[in-house]
Parts: structure tokens; C-alpha cells; sequence
């Protein structure tokens, strides 16, 4: 699904990642709260059904909801994904002329653990994850040059506050350019507040 800059031709892109279950369509409702007058939206859907949903679709499958101490690099599905979603974005500037250093990714949830998954070796513009996790250890990844705005909130249920600080922390170990922003009384969600912290940092890197 696409959403399209007001102002033609778009300066930059967007892509956001949806979450485990939820659709391009969840992705583009809140995505197209972000009043980006010169960027193009693309919301890519998971390759794979949701097992609960039948509008649902995922990334990869979660047999250990709640653990996300493990490695979870090394599942096929998960595998899939990435080289599909990596083939696509390199794909992307010959589809809109607009270069992957004018393209910011993000995600929500299972969105923002593969957009660390991928995004991190690209020439991004920036990297956003919104209540999201990692996959593995990063401590193969060379320092990522894109600025990268992380946020989560204190009361989430579903990805814990602590598998967020872990994410944060091995970014920072990395020597990422990172923002990082947890919320009092947050939880899995994307509130206007996130919207907020969104937009700033899209307007900064794509619309200045």
C-alpha cells in the first residue's frame, strides 16, 4: 500500500513495518496522521497469514510470545522475510527515483524488530522502532551511520520496558545515533505523543 506525498515530485520516503497480526492498512491508518506534505508512504505487508487472524499478516511466527531473550535470527520464516523486505527496499529508488539515503524505516512492534533486523546495514536516512525488540546480539554489526529514534512505553505488555532498555543498550554500544524515548503510562500503542515524536524526526531528515 502507498500513500502519496501531497506535493509532487515526493523529497523523500517512508516506510513503515506493521506489527504480528496487524495488516498494511493498520500501518497506513496511523502513518497517515503524519501531516509529511513531500514524502511518499509505503506500507509493505509480512509475507506470511497471521495463524489467528484472517485479515492478519506477520513477519515471522512467534511460538514464545513474551521471550525476547532468545535468538530468534536463525528461524526460516524470519529469514525470509529479511531478504524479501532487503530485495524490496534496494529495490525501491528505481520504483520512485527518490535514493535510500532520502528513505527513513520503521516499525511497530514485530515491524521495529525487523526494521533493526534490516535497516541497520542499508544507507538509510534513519531508522525508527516503535515498541520494538531484537532478534540477536548486534555485536557483529558495524556502527550504523543513520540517526535512529527509538521509542516504547514504560506500561507495555506485550514487549516488556526491559526489551526495549536491552535494544537500547546494544545500540548505544554500537555507537548508534540514537534517541531513545520511554513514556510514563504508554503502553503497546501509537499515541498522539508517538505521532508527535514521528513526524519531528521524518521532518528533520526528509523535509527540512
Amino acid at each position: 500500500m502507498t500513500i502519496g506525498a501531497l506535493e509532487q515530485p515526493a523529497q523523500g520516503s517512508l516506510v513503515v513495518l506493521h506489527g504480528w497480526g496487524a495488516n498494511s492498512e493498520d500501518a497506513a491508518h496511523f502513518t497517515g496522521m503524519l501531516p509529511l506534505a513531500k514524502v511518499d508512504r509505503f506500507l509493505p505487508e509480512g509475507p506470511f497469514k497471521h495463524p489467528y487472524s484472517d485479515a492478519g499478516r506477520m513477519w515471522y511466527g512467534l511460538d514464545n510470545m513474551g521471550n525476547f531473550q532468545s535468538d530468534l535470527s536463525r528461524q526460516a520464516d524470519l529469514q525470509t522475510s529479511r531478504q524479501l523486505l532487503t530485495d524490496w527496499l534496494l529495490a525501491l529508488p528505481g520504483k520512485t527515483g527518490i535514493p535510500l539515503e532520502r528513505t527513513i524505516l520503521g516499525g511497530f512492534s514485530q515491524g521495529g524488530a525487523m526494521t533493526i533486523e534490516v535497516g541497520l546495514t542499508l544507507p538509510l536516512a534513519g531508522l525508527m522502532i516503535l515498541s520494538g525488540y531484537l532478534h540477536k546480539s548486534l555485536a557483529d554489526i558495524p556502527k550504523p551511520p543513520m540517526p535512529i529514534l527509538q521509542i516504547h512505553g514504560q506500561q507495555d505488555m506485550v514487549v516488556p520496558i526491559a526489551a526495549a532498555r536491552k535494544t537500547r543498550d546494544a545500540l548505544l554500544d554500537l555507537g548508534a545515533n540514537l534517541t531513545y524515548q520511554e513514556f510514563p503510562g504508554l503502553g503497546h500503542e501509537i499515541s498522539m505523543t508517538v505521532l508527535e515524536q514521528m513526524q519531528g524526526f521524518v521532518t528533520e531528515l526528509l523535509e527540512p
